[in-house]
């Protein structure tokens, strides 16, 4: 069975559309539970403690705690997409090897 154009366009923004759905009536929610979270409290407490050892404002303090967070997550991202790429050249070779 083969699919013309105009159904698969059809499909794909649709499953577009719902996700569209679900992210706009439950962010706001979402937000609220993370921002009740213990860990905001103490994020809280460490951009105040980063503030008074550093002499920065509050505002400068929390960009700098979410700017080396974020810097952490790219590192790890990074490194869990090489070793992924690695994995798979392994798998290819393996695979392209004559038995």
């Amino acid at each position: 069975m083969n699919m013309d154009k105009d159904s698969i366009q059809l499909i794909n923004t649709a499953i577009i559309k719902s996700k569209e759905n679900r992210l706009q009536s439950s962010y706001e929610e979402r937000l609220g539970e993370v921002c009740s979270r213990p860990a905001m409290k103490a994020l809280s407490m460490a951009i105040s403690e980063l503030s008074e050892e550093e002499n920065l404002s509050r505002d400068q303090a929390a960009v700098q705690l979410i700017e080396t967070v974020k810097e952490l997550e790219k590192i790890w991202d990074d490194y869990v997409m090489m070793e992924g790429i690695s994995n798979l050249k392994s798998i290819l070779k393996s695979s392209n090897k004559p038995n």
